[in-house]
């Protein structure tokens, strides 16, 4: 509990410190070729730890969202810093004997906890200590997955350039991440507090007010369902980019005059990295004024927009690549930051920390959705004699599809009826004596 005086914006930070460090999965694509290189892996199959970590998010999040409004974010800040950092020492373990299951199992599943836990844990807290601005208050901590990769890509790089990218130099790589984000996380551990349940004069969180539905009513309500479509077709159509960005941009222009080189690839995850920061403090923060509705339509929209050019473009010009790529970026971080606002807007700060967790199950299927369409699509292109822009193109437009079935259940979102709402707490009649007492 924070202490009389307590600031709000020391909690921001505490969030920070963990999603800066779990944001390292956006960073992925970066071992994806030293791994398919050292271990004989294809594109499909250097993807899994990737894919099965994001299935492991939503579903630990969906599992453990109550745990965590019961326990407190300090207890899921712990279990999230154990988690993860404990995945990629397994990870190292299995890179250094060679054992890709290994890598699978600490990074996807153990790891994968690790994200979903440390994901959710300051959510609802950021929320009641900001009701006032609830989408920029998540849209700061959560801004922070988004940034992790910009430290971790060329971070990651360089280790690999430094340690090799054998079998060996990536298990060095992966042990260095384990020790160094465990100490990172700790600060958020130490710092975060949870406010006191009455407003303290001037800077304190107001006392809950309006429609408030607990997480087992909101899962039986149509928004519930309309809002899991709404975020599950923009995470798969950023995703997509984003787990293969770095192979993605050197395949889209190798048969141009100016191919692109693994450094300027790795330099191209960080601008995406830096993209989906900006998008989710920058988008979230518009939400506050022009709401939430309005903000989906220009992510799932414009978002459709930007896919097109891509597609129609093709490698004849790399600068309007970069700027769609990094706008539907921009937008697929602005949606992660903006759902718990439409959540609380929708469901009230009841239980929105375990509503979200459930949510993000749709991120789960998004993991698996948007990286074995762009892989699969790639590898049958490239085994039918196709390269260049040509391997991505269908992949492209079925992401146009998906935007355009998000942008459908967006405007069937409609507020949430009073059936679901929780009752109010009820005011007791004073006895004879309080009465006599106050007379």
């Amino acid at each position: 509990m924070a202490p009389a005086g307590w600031s709000r914006w020391l909690v921001p930070p505490a969030a920070l410190s963990v999603h800066l460090s779990i944001g390292q999965a956006y960073a992925w694509s970066v071992f994806k070729p030293p791994l398919e290189s050292a271990l004989g892996l294809s594109g499909t199959q250097s993807a899994l730890p990737f894919q099965l970590g994001i299935v492991m998010l939503g579903l630990s999040a969906a599992f453990g969202g109550t745990l965590v409004e019961r326990n407190g974010p300090r207890w899921a800040m712990t279990v999230a810093l154990v988690c993860f950092s404990s995945g990629f020492l397994l990870a190292a373990l299995g890179a250094a004997v060679e054992q890709y299951w290994l890598i699978v199992l600490g990074y996807g599943f153990v790891g994968g906890i690790g994200l979903g836990i440390g994901y959710i844990s300051p959510v609802s807290t950021l929320i009641k200590w900001f009701p006032d601005r609830p989408g920029m208050a998540t849209g700061i901590a959560i801004m922070g997955f988004g940034g992790g990769a910009l430290i971790a890509s060329p971070w990651s790089a360089q280790m690999l350039e430094s340690f090799g990218t054998d079998s060996s130099g990536i298990a060095m790589a992966f042990l260095v991440h384990g020790l160094t984000y465990a100490v990172f996380m700790l600060l958020g551990v130490l710092l975060v507090r949870v406010p006191r349940p009455v407003k303290a004069a001037g800077d304190g969180p107001a006392a809950l007010d309006g429609p408030q539905v607990s997480a087992r009513s909101a899962v039986r309500t149509p928004q519930f369902w309309c809002l899991w479509i709404v975020l599950c077709m923009n995470v798969t159509a950023g995703i997509g980019i984003l787990e293969k960005a770095a192979p993605m941009i050197t395949d889209f222009f190798a048969d141009t005059s100016t191919p692109v080189s693994v450094s300027a690839a790795a330099g191209f995850v960080a601008l995406l990295s830096a993209a989906n920061m900006a998008g989710r403090i920058g988008w979230s923060s518009t939400s506050d004024l022009i709401g939430r509705k309005n903000i989906y339509r220009v992510y799932l929209g414009v978002g459709a927009l930007m896919y097109a050019l891509i597609a129609l473009a093709g490698d004849s010009s790399k600068p309007l690549f970069v700027l769609c790529a990094l706008v539907i970026l921009s937008f697929y971080g602005g949606g992660f930051a903006t759902v718990p606002a439409y959540l609380k807007d929708l469901f009230g700060t009841y239980q929105v920390g375990a509503i979200h967790g459930r949510l993000l199950t749709a991120w789960s299927t998004a993991g698996v959705l948007g990286p074995l369409i762009v892989n699969w699509i790639a590898d049958r292109q490239e085994e039918a004699g196709k390269d260049g822009s040509s391997l991505y193109t269908l992949s492209l437009f079925i992401m146009i599809g998906l935007l355009a079935v998000g942008f459908v259940a967006n405007e069937l979102v409609r507020p949430v009826h009073p059936r679901h709402h929780e009752p109010a707490p009820r005011t007791e009649e004073p006895t004879k004596k309080e009465a006599s007492d106050v007379q």
